[in-house]
């Protein structure tokens, strides 16, 4: 087994910087790069597997049906990044059909890394397996690499959505940077649709994904010294269609204050914080975006039921 583990987990500081910083601003936000700690990412995977949660498996349909063709745009042997690596169920059917020399999963939560990218190293022991614990979105950090040696990315999940279209843009910017001139980059994005099914998916019956969105706040609490009652925010998400977004909020369900490492913070019944957008992109949108960041469009898969899009980009410049 050839595995290694590189922390660059960013410290506890930057998460108070960020959510005092995020909760001063008007209207309140919170980064959902915060959602992943153990619970989080734990929660994530539940509702991976709901009925009403369309992405992951229909994702997983495409990367099954589409194996052998996405191999012959992204080549074998060469070293893959995975950006947001999660529980790793994904990537299975790609380093099957890829067969890459290394592997780098790069994820946010450390422990859920740990895990996943152990068990990857045993069940492939012929593959090179570099865990990286880090917060993409701040610049990957790398251990290193052969320089010789073709790079490709997968970047799942429609996460590319979480970012702005102009932070978007900047991301893939970046990555392409590491990726150089002719790296592939493998990218899930999720389709433009019904306001109904997007607001469905984001308000399961079972209400995981609200206990998803509330457990930001146990997170916070435990971590930088806050007081938040839980039982006084409420899980809200709905479709914006005239932003192409879904958003995600906590609600204040009442006039109240809380403290977090010194300072207060007041909240009106009915106001909330904006923890997450998930942007839908059509495919001539999201190959425009991909063309403003340096990006080529080669190929695109559809699932039967144009729910979803796993596209294949290439570096240009």
């Amino acid at each position: 087994m050839q595995y290694a583990y590189h922390d660059y987990h960013p410290p506890t500081e930057n998460l108070l910087g960020e959510v005092l910083s995020g909760l001063t601003c008007q209207p309140k936000r919170l980064s959902p790069k915060f959602f992943y700690d153990a619970v989080g990412s734990r929660l994530f995977d539940a509702i991976t597997r709901l009925p009403e949660y369309y992405p992951t498996r229909t994702e997983l349909g495409i990367l099954r049906e589409q194996g052998d063709a996405i191999a012959e745009h992204l080549g074998h042997d060469s070293i893959l990044i995975e950006l947001g690596s999660g529980s790793s169920q994904k990537i299975r059917v790609l380093l099957d059909s890829l067969r890459p020399t290394v592997y780098i999963p790069v994820d946010i939560s450390s422990e859920h890394l740990r895990h996943s990218a152990s068990n990857i190293a045993r069940d492939y022991p012929d593959l090179q397996v570099e865990a990286v614990c880090a917060d993409y979105s701040a610049g990957l950090q790398l251990p290193d690499l052969p320089v010789d040696t073709a790079r490709a990315a997968f970047f799942p999940g429609s996460s590319i959505g979480n970012f702005e279209p102009a932070g978007a843009v900047s991301l893939l910017r970046d990555i392409g940077r590491d990726l150089g001139p002719g790296g592939a980059m493998l990218i899930g994005v999720d389709l433009k649709k019904d306001k109904q099914q997007l607001d469905a998916a984001y308000n399961d019956n079972q209400q995981i994904t609200a206990a998803f969105n509330l457990n930001l706040l146990t997170r916070i609490n435990r971590e930088i010294d806050a007081d938040f009652d839980t039982n006084r925010f409420e899980h809200r998400a709905f479709y914006n269609e005239a932003e192409g977004r879904v958003e995600m909020h906590l609600m204040s369900t009442c006039t109240q204050n809380v403290r977090i490492d010194g300072h207060r913070f007041r909240f009106e019944a009915g106001e909330t914080i904006h923890t997450e957008n998930s942007y839908k992109y059509s495919v001539e949108e999201f190959h425009a975006l991909g063309a403003v960041a340096g990006y080529e469009a080669e190929q695109v898969w559809i699932d039967p039921d144009g729910l979803f899009s796993v596209h294949c980009l290439r570096v240009c410049r």
